[in-house]
């Protein structure tokens, strides 16, 4: 008895340290990180680099916040690269060779990505087929439609069309989502933030959320109580294909031109975002805070590497070390999953 009183201490003390690395490692390794590099790097601090770095981690963010839509409902949205890709083509093309208003584009471009949606919605609600499987065929399809309907080729002012020059180019509308500022803020960072806002409050405070995560943790109970499962899962990818689509534009607004397949990138940053969302504060589910953080640990760590002139072909490994220590955080020294 004696043996067992001496050892309950150090037992609950190993559990306490497992607890608090549970909840606040990922955070507190992201202060120990923004500490060091403001230290090392005086500019890494300031606030011209924060804007920097909050706008690097915006897109990623929108696109990784309609990934966590998707993972609510057990599913996994891997055609947001194709999706973004899609809208940047259609909402371009709009302005440079229809020669559409600034908001006309952005309206064409939602649609793109509203498109997407659908089409996913169709294959994995009606068509029964498992959302990795659906969305990677959409990812394809998708993709090899954009290509298609622009030959191939960049959209930008003075493209050569059938032999002609196209007249159109990017309203100053448009070019204000990529470029533009509210009060010295990056326009693209206060996108980020109003997402953010709404997917949180859709997630955490009405009754759409709480029937997302239902239907995410388990179909058949849901339905049984009630719940619509698969008006459920139509919005949850309605809401990642409209979220990628405003990120494409983002991404176009920023670069004044449609580049194929540039969204593709971004597929995996997203997800990557999403899931080091799991290990935030021992959330171990799809959570709005969770991925914002990974987005901004990802731009932070990025910028930080890039003034120690890391080289970049190595920026895909550091991300996968962080994903894997948050995979760690959450599914090793989260709850068990038996």
């Amino acid at each position: 008895m004696g043996t067992t009183a001496l050892k309950a201490p150090k037992r609950s003390g190993i559990e306490a340290t497992k607890q608090f690395v549970y909840r606040y490692g990922l955070l507190a390794v992201l202060g120990l990180m923004i500490v060091y590099f403001t230290v090392t790097q005086p500019f890494f601090g300031t606030f011209i680099n924060a804007m920097f770095i909050l706008q690097a981690a915006s897109i990623v963010a929108v696109v990784g916040l309609g990934c966590t839509v998707s993972m609510t409902v057990g599913g996994f949205d891997l055609s947001v690269g194709a999706a973004m890709s899609l809208s940047i083509m259609a909402a371009a093309a709009a302005m440079v060779v229809g020669e559409f208003s600034g908001t006309v584009a952005i309206l064409i471009g939602m649609c793109a990505g509203l498109a997407v949606g659908v089409l996913n919605s169709i294959l994995i609600v009606y068509a029964r087929i498992p959302d990795l499987v659906a969305t990677l065929s959409s990812l394809f399809l998708i993709n090899g439609l954009t290509l298609m309907g622009v030959g191939g080729q960049s959209v930008a002012k003075g493209m050569v069309i059938n032999g002609e020059r196209t007249q159109g180019e990017f309203t100053p509308l448009f070019k204000w989502i990529g470029s533009g500022d509210v009060f010295s803020v990056p326009a693209s960072v206060v996108i980020a933030a109003t997402v953010f806002i709404l997917v949180t409050v859709l997630l955490n405070f009405t009754r759409w959320g709480r029937a997302f995560y239902a239907v995410g943790g388990n179909p058949v109970a849901a339905a049984a109580a009630g719940i619509r499962v698969a008006r459920y899962r139509i919005a949850a990818y309605l809401i990642s294909g409209g979220l990628a689509s405003i990120a494409g534009m983002m991404l176009a607004a920023r670069s004044n031109r449609g580049d194929v397949n540039v969204g593709d990138p971004f597929l995996l940053q997203a997800v990557s975002a999403a899931l080091v969302g799991y290990a935030v504060l021992g959330a171990n589910k799809p959570n709005a805070f969770g991925t914002l953080i990974g987005a901004v640990f990802v731009a932070a760590l990025i910028n930080g590497l890039t003034m120690f002139n890391f080289p970049y072909y190595a920026q895909s490994f550091v991300q996968g070390v962080l994903l894997v220590v948050a995979l760690l955080m959450s599914y090793t020294l989260g709850p068990s999953r038996r």
